[in-house]
Order: C-alpha cells, then structure tokens, then sequence
C-alpha cells in the first residue's frame, strides 16, 4: 500500500520494478559507453550481484579482466568465455563484447596501451592464473595506486602474462542453423545424456555429417563440445552457490566423482575448491 492509502496492483508494482531495472542498466550502460569511447588505459575495481548485464561495449585499449569471486561470462558475437578465480580473460582492443555476472563478484580490470600487445590474439584469450598473477592483477587494479609502485608490478605482471598457459574454455556461437537446433536441445536440459546418436536423428541429419558440423565451426568433438558446455555452466552453477553433488546433477554427470574428475581435470581444481575461491 503507498502512502496515500492507495494498494498497488501487481501490473503497477512490475512497472516499477521494470522501469527500475531499466534505469540501472541504463547507468551501467553508460558509463562502459563513455569506457569504451577513451583510448587511455584503465584500471578498475568494482563488485557486482548475481545477474548484472554489461550491455555491448568495446574499449580503446586492450584489457585483462580477472573475477577474484564469482563468475564473469564475457560475449562476443562469435563465442563465449569465462573469467573466475583460475582464469582471466584478455580482450584485444576494439572487440565489441558484453559481461553477465554469475554470483556475487568482485571484477578487476587491467588495460593496456593497443600498442602494447601482450598476447598476439585478435580474439579474446583465457588465460590460466597462479597466486603470484593473481595478487599481481588485485595489486594493480587498487584504486589510487602510486605511480611508480603500480609501474614495478606492472612490469611483473607483464612478465607472468607472456608466461601464462593459454586455456581451451571457449563456448563457440554456431552459426550453422543445424548446428545451432542440436545445441540447443542439449544445453536446454544438460541433465539428459544426449549421444551423437539421438541429437543425429532429431534435426535429421547423418552421424558423420554432425561430427563435420561440429569440427567445422567449433573445431572439436561432440562430446568435447558437450564437456566444454558442462563445466561453462557448472561453474556458474557454483558461483551461485550450488553445492558440488547438486551441480553435477544439474549439469548431467552420472555420480558426483565423475563430475569431480571431469572439473579438476579441465579447471585445474576441484569444484570444491573452486566453490570456496581463494582465500575461502
């Protein structure tokens, strides 16, 4: 009920909430906007909840996006990938892209100079981060960092990043309309265990001509693509606050060990200790 006594009906509650959320984003907007209009490179810190979206943007400068707590989904028209607490992201200067924010999550960003490439990539790269990049990339992204001290660690961090084990987490966007049915019928229930077999035969489609879909626009395997998928959204899942058991069975692992053993395997950590993050 307002102030007036008047009650509000639903319809008149979701306007406002609607008009609200529409104000944010516009804010958030904006400001990436005037971001990406600048050529100078910046250093930020900055939280953000559970379901923020960074509308389309692009930067003047190359960046190095790090999520020392939650999940970070960086977009582009082609692919997607995933800044966490093992991975960050480096965007090249110029490529349009947007954020979606997984859990709560505490965002850095490093830029550089577009004449100061580090990584050779003309797409975004995910790098693996140890405890030294990690510290050095929270060090750098302090607000009001003196100049020279923030000149030494960038210097290491410079150093560590041409060093940094380049990682394979990329979710490609198909283009292929087949290509792009069969996705989504396994993405729309990853619990079901999908084989070649069925996807196959329900976009009508042969075998071998599924796994030439699949090697000729994602460059990978079926399967591996399914893996890829699996743990994208397992460590969002995560981030979230699933527990191990309950995000391996969302994401369609038989038992909780087979879920354990795929994640380590391709995360380089235990699900656990990825839910927990650093210092956790």
């Amino acid at each position: 009920m307002s102030e007036n006594g008047h009650t509000e009906t639903a319809e008149e509650v979701e306007e406002v909430d609607g008009a609200e959320e529409a104000e944010k984003a516009e804010e958030v907007d904006g400001a990436e906007a005037a971001d990406g209009a600048a050529t100078e490179p910046r250093d930020t810190t900055h939280a953000h909840l559970a379901g923020d979206v960074i509308g389309r943007h692009q930067h003047g400068y190359h960046q190095l996006l790090y999520v020392s707590a939650g999940v970070l989904a960086v977009q582009t028209g082609e692919a997607s990938w995933v800044a966490s607490s093992a991975r960050a992201v480096w965007l090249p200067a110029g490529m349009w892209h947007q954020h979606r924010v997984h859990g709560h999550s505490s965002v850095h960003t490093i830029g550089f100079a577009a004449h100061d490439v580090l990584l050779d990539s003309g797409t975004p790269v995910v790098v693996a981060v140890d405890a030294l990049v990690r510290e050095l990339i929270i060090a750098c992204s302090e607000p009001d960092l003196p100049q020279q001290e923030s000149r030494r660690l960038r210097a290491v961090l410079r150093d560590r990043l041409r060093r940094a084990q380049v990682e394979p987490l990329t979710l490609p966007t198909p283009t292929n309309s087949l290509l792009r049915q069969a996705c989504s019928l396994v993405t729309d229930d990853l619990r079901q265990p999908r084989t070649a077999t069925w996807l196959a035969r329900r976009i009508g489609v042969s075998e071998r001509t599924l796994a030439r879909l699949f090697r000729t626009e994602f460059g990978m395997t079926y399967p591996q693509w399914r893996t890829n998928v699996r743990v994208f959204h397992a460590m969002v899942l995560l981030a979230e606050g699933a527990t191990v058991s309950e995000t391996g069975r969302q994401c369609g692992w038989s038992t909780t060990s087979a879920f354990i053993d795929t994640f380590s395997r391709t995360m380089g950590q235990t699900p656990g200790t990825y839910r927990i993050g650093p210092g956790g």
